[in-house]
C-alpha cells in the first residue's frame, strides 16, 4: 500500500508539471509563428546542397551560388570541385538582390566605401575605410560583382556569419572568402537565389 501512496504521489506531481508547462508550449509555438522571417533551422537537417544544373547551363570558369534563405555558398571550380561555405546575407529582403550575375574583379585587403543610400541612413560613418583596417567590413579580400555596390567578401566581425546583417553583400569567414578569393577567376558565374 505505501508503494501505491508513492506512485500516486509521483503520478500527481508528474500531472502538476504537465500542466504548468502546457501554457509555455503553446505560448512557444503562437510566438514562433507569429515572426515575419521565416524560421531557420540551425541544425545539420536544414543543410541543402543544390545542383548548379538546375540553375546553369555549364560550368565555364566555374560558379559561386549563393543561397539567401539558409545562408550559404556553393563554390564550383571549372573541373566540378564543389565547396560549401557559411555566410551572412542582407538584413532585409529590400537590400537582397536576386538572380544572374558574374565577378568582374578581385581585390586584396579592398578599402570600403559606404553606398550613397547608407551614408543617407547613417551620416556617421566615415566616407572611406582603407584595407587592413580592422573595422573594414569587407575583410581581407572581395569578389566585385556586376552589381554596383554588391560584393562578395570576409569579415572582420565573425558574429554577422549565420545571420541576415549585412547591407546587401554576401560575407564569409576571412579564412574562407580568401580560400574563396584563390579559387575564383574574373568572369566566374554567381547567381544569388
Amino acid at each position: 500500500m505505501a508503494g501505491d501512496a508513492k506512485l500516486d504521489r509521483r503520478l500527481m506531481l508528474t500531472g502538476v508539471a504537465s500542466v504548468l508547462a502546457a501554457p509555455s508550449i503553446l505560448w512557444a509555438q503562437e510566438t514562433t509563428t507569429d515572426i515575419e522571417e521565416p524560421a531557420v533551422s540551425r541544425n545539420i537537417s536544414s543543410f541543402v546542397v543544390h545542383d548548379w544544373r538546375d540553375h546553369f547551363d555549364s560550368l565555364g570558369k566555374g560558379i559561386l551560388l549563393s543561397d539567401t534563405v539558409r545562408r550559404v555558398l556553393q563554390h564550383w571550380t571549372s573541373d566540378g570541385e564543389m565547396r560549401v561555405y557559411p555566410t551572412s546575407v542582407p538584413l532585409t529582403d529590400d537590400l537582397t538582390r536576386r538572380g544572374y550575375t558574374e565577378v568582374i574583379e578581385k581585390r586584396k585587403n579592398p578599402s570600403w566605401a559606404p553606398t550613397p543610400a547608407m551614408r543617407e541612413r547613417n551620416p556617421e560613418w566615415p566616407p572611406i575605410v582603407k584595407g587592413g583596417d580592422p573595422a573594414n567590413p569587407l575583410g581581407t579580400r572581395a569578389l566585385y560583382l556586376s552589381w554596383q555596390y554588391y560584393r562578395i567578401h570576409g569579415t572582420q566581425d565573425t558574429r554577422k556569419i549565420g545571420r541576415r546583417s549585412s547591407n546587401g553583400c554576401i560575407g564569409l569567414f576571412n579564412e574562407q572568402i580568401e580560400e574563396v578569393y584563390d579559387r575564383v577567376p574574373v568572369g566566374a558565374q554567381v547567381k544569388l537565389i
